[in-house]
């Protein structure tokens, strides 16, 4: 089972069932770091709610859904540099789970799923 990236961060999985795949986001923070410094915290409910605030203070909103191997997010508003959508795989994890992946733009980003929100 894995788990997806969001805009800049990936989530983390502990079932190996669609929704329940991604229930260690659930409650917790996935914090996605840049090499500039900048952060992107996420926050995924299980209505399938998605937003996120970086370090900038700009703050999104959208929605999420497991397509297959990928979580993806959609209808992200305000759009970021056109991107409404975003799909990445999903990787396994629980709280305390770190891992790199890519943001929607290709730059590399360091993960972590942090307790609580």
């Amino acid at each position: 089972m894995r788990l997806g990236l969001v805009l800049s961060a990936a989530l983390v999985v502990a079932a190996p069932s669609a929704r329940a795949e991604i229930s260690a986001a659930f409650g917790n923070t996935v914090i996605s770091e840049y090499e500039d410094g900048g952060w992107v915290r996420h926050w995924f409910d299980p209505d399938g709610s998605y937003r996120a605030r970086f370090s900038s203070g700009r703050e999104i909103r959208g929605r999420w859904t497991i397509e297959g191997e990928r979580i993806c997010l959609n209808d992200i508003t305000p759009s970021i540099m056109l991107i409404r959508r975003f799909c990445t795989p999903m990787i396994e994890g629980q709280v305390g789970a770190r891992w790199t992946s890519r943001d929607p733009l290709g730059r590399r980003v360091s993960n972590v799923l942090q307790r609580g929100r």
